[in-house]
């Protein structure tokens, strides 16, 4: 295109030289000889070059300022993946897991952080509903408002004035179930005086409804200690329905029937582990602040039964108690160890008074092992000299 048809378009040029030269020539904006770094032209050029600079130069100022912060993010990732982790362990007990409760107060109020947690018993249903988002309060609130021993027993308060009432296919006695008709399939085998059906429906309406939701990602990997009476073993329940392993973590047997998985006939976890630290240590923890309910301890037990080891099955369990021997090694082997004074409180201690003391004493039992020094110093091992707002 000519200088002269650019002209007639009605775009400015320059005719005679290069703008950048300085020489002079015919300016077609003004319609005189002029030195072109006088053109208008030029000067918008000028100023157009100008603004791209600046606008070059923002842009890669902010790419500097996102890959300076995508570095930070994935610093920030790698130290807290090395960081030591911490796990809880929260021991069986029965009414006596109220205690529980107050030590995690005491442990929110110190923003001590928990990476995983491992239960027993009444401990799995606490750090059970703990790891799917319930907190103290949330949990205080719980222990308080529910009748505990009918929730277990699966009494139905409606049927409590009847001395017997069939319904569905249930017999109850004053409220209590005592026999399921032949023709309403039961899905459970064992011995047992409860079964257990009320408990678990009710734990899984907590873990359905949770505060946070059970699969929520910022919520610690949580997994409870069943005993199974068939194979006599340890089992770690850390996978399936969480409604399910705490039912089982806490089928003592005799009293509620056990939970039937596959091949495995699950109870009470207290059978076998009732302080599991070396779980959470499979885990991934690298400390371990575990809360024990034990009052009597058996530091040097021996059972007077040793006679029964050669009869096998139960009578084997009975003569070497395996639960005695696994809570002593594990017993030493925490890092920050919480044992709350319950004394005069057992397994059914479940009334509103003796709940709101064994609260009060768990809080204290806490508070008196977690000093400020002691939660300084956890803090300055879990995260260095870095200065740390949980």
């Amino acid at each position: 295109m000519s200088a002269l048809r650019i002209a007639e378009s009605g775009v400015p040029s320059v005719r005679g030289g290069t703008i950048a030269g300085g020489r002079r020539g015919f300016c077609l904006c003004s319609g005189k000889t002029i030195d072109c770094l006088d053109c208008d032209f030029f000067s918008k050029v000028r100023a157009i070059s100008l603004s791209h600079i600046a606008e070059n130069e923002y842009i890669c100022c902010m790419i500097q300022r996102l890959v300076l912060s995508f570095l930070l993010i994935l610093a920030g990732f790698s130290v807290q993946a090395q960081r030591p982790r911490v796990g809880l362990v929260l021991g069986g007990g029965g009414a006596k897991g109220a205690a529980e409760v107050g030590v995690l107060k005491a442990m929110e109020e110190a923003e001590i952080p928990i990476d995983y947690i491992a239960g027993t018993s009444i401990g799995s249903i606490v750090g059970g509903l703990y790891s799917v988002g319930y907190r103290s309060g949330d949990l205080d609130t719980l222990f308080r408002s529910q009748d505990w021993l009918a929730l277990f027993a699966g009494r139905d308060s409606s049927f409590s004035h009847r001395i017997v009432q069939e319904a569905d296919g249930i017999t109850y006695l004053f409220g209590f179930p005592i026999r399921r008709s032949k023709g309403k399939p039961a899905g459970r085998k064992g011995f047992g005086l409860l079964n257990g059906d009320r408990i678990y429906r009710f734990l899984d309406s907590l873990v359905v409804h949770a505060p946070q939701g059970c699969t929520c990602a910022g919520q610690p990997p949580y997994a409870c200690v069943a005993f199974d009476l068939r194979h006599q073993q340890e089992i770690v329940l850390d996978t399936g329905s969480m409604a399910r392993n705490m039912r089982a973590s806490m089928a003592i047997p005799g009293v509620f029937r056990p939970v039937v998985l596959d091949s495995l006939m699950l109870v009470d976890g207290g059978m076998i582990n009732n302080l599991p630290i070396d779980v959470v240590r499979r885990m991934g923890a690298d400390i371990v602040i575990a809360v024990d309910l034990t009052q009597n301890k058996h530091d040097d037990y021996r059972s007077p039964l040793g006679f029964l080891r050669q009869l096998g099955g139960m009578f084997k369990w009975l003569a070497d108690r395996p639960d005695i021997r696994k809570y002593n090694e594990n017993r030493r082997q925490a890092d920050i160890y919480i044992n709350p004074t319950l004394t005069g409180y057992g397994v059914t201690s479940f009334g509103r008074e003796a709940i709101t003391r064994m609260m009060e004493e768990g809080y204290a039992a806490a508070r008196a092992v977690l000093t400020p020094a002691v939660v300084e110093g956890l803090k300055r091992q879990v995260y260095g000299s870095r200065t740390v707002n949980f």
